[in-house]
């Protein structure tokens, strides 16, 4: 009996993720009947004939619809990279999605799929570093303008910035970042939703909204179901979740990834198969790592919050009831996730105290991995954001990022113990 490899259903079952990432996608009969699939160390692919030549050169370069019906050249597809596609999609329920060479690569990619000199973009705040440079200081040099608004801004917020943007040029995207990069701030997907339709509800083709989902993502929170149209990843964090590959994603419609995938054709910014294959290994693992280390996470905050030399822990699970973070994490989020700020009494001397006293966690400046980590945002991957505009985003010289990974929560406290009483 011939077995479909891309079922996701048994019977009437629709199956999980967790398992459809043991195998969905990959033939074994087609590769020796190896369980997992081989990496596919070759740059270019034979054409079984001169018309299927064509016709998939026709899928890759958009001039027939449809994408690719076969593989063509390294820079466009492989099967390794195909797989790992296919298999990422199934946990946004998004229709398609692309690999990316790294975060910043898919980020890159899809902002200049979209946008045009003299365009403006919209995004909540704060931002990664690396994409407020991005935006801020290199797609400047097109001409391309951005407003703002902060990450736990409302729906009026929201539609007034849109609107000075439009008043300033063509809407090209409203990008955003939830939770934000380093404050643990969540943005109401619904709400950015609601306010691009009330603006621009009347622009024949409205922007994309595009939000990178790397702290909760994908087990945590799903924007797509929210009104998200392109959710973008470090799948360097919990993806790859080991801290020994970097990669990034791009998901959504087919229609919406067309230009995107076009463009990543062009530069040929997508993942390598070994990459590919590595992602692959992690899928299989991915809710497991990510459980795990979001349950080590909320005893660790607990037990920062009572501590007398923490002022605060900005801990998703800590959203004080009734307010508008709560409320947005209630509607948008299943989990707290493992990355959080903890900001020490006191500023950058008593949060380098704490950080070069810390010896289970690792100073590294990543996160998602199975091992924990903490950094300082203002000095670090923050460093080159301007300071005014620091404070006025709430990454202050007392705070300290934490990535919080799989060992003994017990541990990681007694970690955290011996390090604040050096402060």
């Amino acid at each position: 009996m011939t077995k479909d490899h891309r079922a996701t259903h048994i019977g009437e079952r629709q199956l999980h993720p967790q398992s459809l990432m043991m195998g969905f996608g990959f033939d074994p009969t087609l590769s020796e009947g190896s369980l997992k699939p081989p990496i596919f160390l070759t740059s270019t692919y034979v054409f079984p004939d001169a018309a299927s030549g064509k016709r998939f050169f026709e899928g890759v370069t958009g001039m027939r619809p449809g994408g690719a019906e076969g593989l063509v050249y390294g820079r466009f597809n492989g099967p390794d990279q195909e797989i790992l596609e296919d298999r990422l999609a199934l946990w946004d329920g998004t229709e398609d999605a692309l690999a990316f060479a790294t975060g910043m690569a898919a980020i890159g990619t899809a902002l200049l799929a979209y946008v045009q000199p003299g365009d403006v973009i919209v995004h909540s705040a704060p931002l990664y570093a690396a994409t407020e440079t991005l935006i801020g200081k290199f797609l400047s040099r097109f001409g391309i303008q951005f407003r703002d608004f902060p990450a736990s801004a409302t729906q009026g917020e929201i539609e007034a910035v849109i609107e000075e943007a439009r008043g300033l040029g063509r809407v090209a995207a409203i990008y955003l970042e939830s939770p934000a990069n380093p404050t643990n701030a969540l943005v109401d997907v619904e709400a950015v939703h609601a306010a691009r339709v009330a603006v621009l509800g009347g622009v024949e083709a409205l922007p994309p909204i595009m939000i990178d989902n790397t702290f909760l993502g994908p087990l945590w929170a799903n924007p797509a179901r929210q009104g998200a149209d392109i959710v973008l990843y470090s799948l360097t964090k919990y993806v790859g979740g080991h801290s020994d590959l970097v990669a990034g994603g791009c998901l959504g419609s087919k229609a919406a990834l067309l230009p995107i995938r076009m463009l990543r054709n062009t530069l040929g910014t997508i993942t390598d198969p070994h990459t590919a294959w590595m992602l692959l290994r992690s899928l299989e693992t991915l809710s497991l790592r990510m459980e795990r280390a979001g349950e080590n996470a909320r005893l660790v905050c607990e037990y920062l919050a009572r501590h007398p030399k923490v002022e605060r822990v900005g801990y998703l699970g800590f959203a004080e009831p009734g307010s508008r973070q709560e409320d947005i994490y209630r509607r948008h989020c299943s989990g707290a996730g493992s990355t959080f700020s903890v900001i020490v009494k006191g500023g950058e001397p008593e949060a380098f105290r704490l950080l070069d006293n810390l010896r289970l966690i690792k100073l590294a400046v990543s996160l998602g991995g199975t091992e924990s980590l903490a950094s300082h945002p203002a000095a670090m991957t923050h460093l080159s954001v301007a300071p005014e505009r620091k404070a006025a985003l709430g990454i202050t010289p007392n705070l300290v990022r934490v990535s919080i990974g799989v060992e003994n929560a017990h541990d990681l406290i007694a970690d955290f113990e011996q390090a604040l009483e050096a402060i």
